[in-house]
């Protein structure tokens, strides 16, 4: 067990007010059932002191924010999850609430503070700015997607994202026909261009070419296509005359 796993709330207190008296405000414990109280220029800061970063700890620093100019959540620093995705999520959360983070670290003779996340006003356009290369993402699946295969909030099961559909419309035409050259399965299925390079970095393992521009199914896809035999025979009962007309509107 490390250090910080060690530490009790009690022990993040002093670090903690040694590091807001450096900046000037005036430090008291156990005010009106806050853990830390810090007062200068008018300002008040309010510290919420935890082992752990927990949802707790958040909703309780909320319900200062009611009262407080400034809030802060103070934990230990421990360095096995500051690179987790939780981790990061968590303090996207503590962003979007304006909440500050205090991390204590302890050192060979002290404790050190680090001022991890400002309690700053959030800028949300700024955040929406960052992400718009996941939300064109998103939207260009949600286009490429001929129908709504899967059941939200499924784990553990194989999706039919817009490739994988193409890559099994695919390999209806090539089941249904036999070894076929890629203009054939192209005009057979009413399928776009870019159905080459699936065939060509073959993602999944289905198609082997038997000669230039020539392809037929593996074993390893006559096996997992049946997988998808719902998604197949909706496709075959409707999808190929709707595909053909979407391709054409496209």
């Amino acid at each position: 067990m490390t250090k910080t796993e060690k530490l009790k709330e009690t022990d993040l207190y002093i670090p903690v007010r040694n590091y807001l008296e450096s900046l000037g405000f005036t430090v008291n414990s156990e005010v009106m059932h806050c853990d830390v109280t810090a007062l200068r220029d008018g300002i008040l800061a309010i510290v919420e002191m935890k082992t752990s970063l927990n949802l707790d700890v958040i909703l309780q620093a909320v319900q200062r924010q009611k009262i407080a100019d400034l809030v802060y959540i103070a934990v230990p620093k421990k360095g096995r999850l500051l690179f987790t995705k939780r981790w990061k999520n968590i303090c996207h959360l503590l962003r979007r609430l304006e909440l500050g983070l205090l991390l204590v670290v302890p050192s060979k003779s002290n404790f050190l503070v680090e001022e991890a996340i400002l309690p700053v006003p959030f800028d949300r356009s700024r955040s929406i700015s960052y992400a718009k290369r996941r939300r064109k993402a998103v939207v260009y699946e949600i286009h490429e997607r001929h129908g709504d295969y899967n059941t939200g909030g499924s784990s553990g099961k194989k999706l039919v994202t817009a490739y994988r559909e193409l890559a099994i419309r695919i390999g209806v035409v090539l089941k249904e026909n036999g070894p076929c050259s890629v203009k054939k399965i192209k005009e057979v299925g009413s399928l776009p261009a870019k159905i080459s390079r699936i065939l060509n970095n073959n993602h999944y393992g289905w198609f082997e070419r038997t000669k230039r521009g020539v392809y037929t199914l593996s074993e390893k896809a006559l096996k997992e296509l049946d997988d998808y035999s719902e998604f197949i025979n909706r496709y075959i009962k409707n999808g190929t005359a709707e595909d053909a007309e979407a391709q054409s509107v496209d």
